[in-house]
């Protein structure tokens, strides 16, 4: 399956003429760049825990890129999880549904320079859960960052927000967490590409830690008039709180690119 799906990679990236390409793959490259696109992002997880549960995980994450100024955008994002889960919380049991959102947006410099681009703003934690198993039941805000440095088709930098709760249901536990996300990309002048990133989580109120690597090969295309780029890679969970470390994983990616 893999093996089928790099082929179609290879293949229907030829067809997007490679200077197109090559610019949609580099802002792609960079979470704050002025592309609207929406990512469709399904991560699957096996093995999870003493019941070898499973999780899927769809991450749909609209980036609006807003233009303030001649000098200033406003670059939005909110990450929408869709869940399912089985064997997680018990023998045989199911879970599905919305998880909490988390809203960011990021105001940074219009124009890079030599390469290097920034962004920073506010990051907010919306518990809209539709399973209880689902949603911290918790209202949260904090600050949030980027900084990258992009040469010769290399990318590379890191994300990073922390979230503290602020309202929202006394019987839940507050919520005190950092998210980091260094990140590496190289792409062709094709619009082909290969990267990965290191997601990591820090529960600081209950002083846990989930790490999952992320590589991946990805491709910019069209299909008809749609602009897209298709991704897909393992996930390797590094590490996770007792008993909940997953044996083996993967994700795939599809962005949906509206060029300007």
């Amino acid at each position: 399956m893999k093996k089928t799906f790099i082929i179609f990679l290879i293949f229907f990236t030829k067809e997007v003429v490679a200077q197109d390409a090559a610019e949609l793959a580099k802002k792609l490259a960079n979470p704050i760049s002025s592309l609207i696109s929406v990512p469709f992002q399904n991560n699957t997880d096996y093995g999870i825990g003493e019941l070898k549960g499973t999780r899927n995980t769809m991450n749909i994450q609209p980036v609006v890129p807003l233009g303030l100024s001649k000098n200033l955008n406003l670059v939005t994002r909110i990450i929408m999880p869709i869940i399912t889960q089985y064997n997680i919380t018990g023998e045989k049991e199911k879970q599905s549904g919305l998880s909490d959102f988390v809203l960011s947006g990021f105001f940074s410099p219009a124009v890079s320079k030599n390469g290097f681009t920034w962004g920073a703003g506010p990051v907010f934690l919306l518990p809209v859960g539709t399973h209880d198993l689902l949603t911290s039941k918790k209202f949260g805000i904090g600050p949030t960052a980027v900084a990258l440095k992009q040469t010769h088709g290399i990318t590379f930098g890191a994300l990073v927000n922390q979230i503290w709760s602020v309202a929202g249901s006394n019987s839940r536990p507050d919520v005190n967490q950092m998210f980091l996300q260094p990140f590496f990309a190289y792409n062709w002048k094709t619009g082909a590409g290969v990267g990965f990133n290191m997601e990591y989580t820090q529960n600081w109120e209950a002083n846990t830690s989930t790490v999952f690597f992320n590589p991946v090969i990805n491709g910019v295309t069209s299909l008809g008039k749609q602009k897209v780029q298709l991704g897909v890679g393992p996930r390797i969970n590094v590490a996770a709180p007792s008993g909940n470390t997953s044996d083996l994983g993967w994700r795939a990616i599809v962005v949906l690119l509206f060029p300007k």
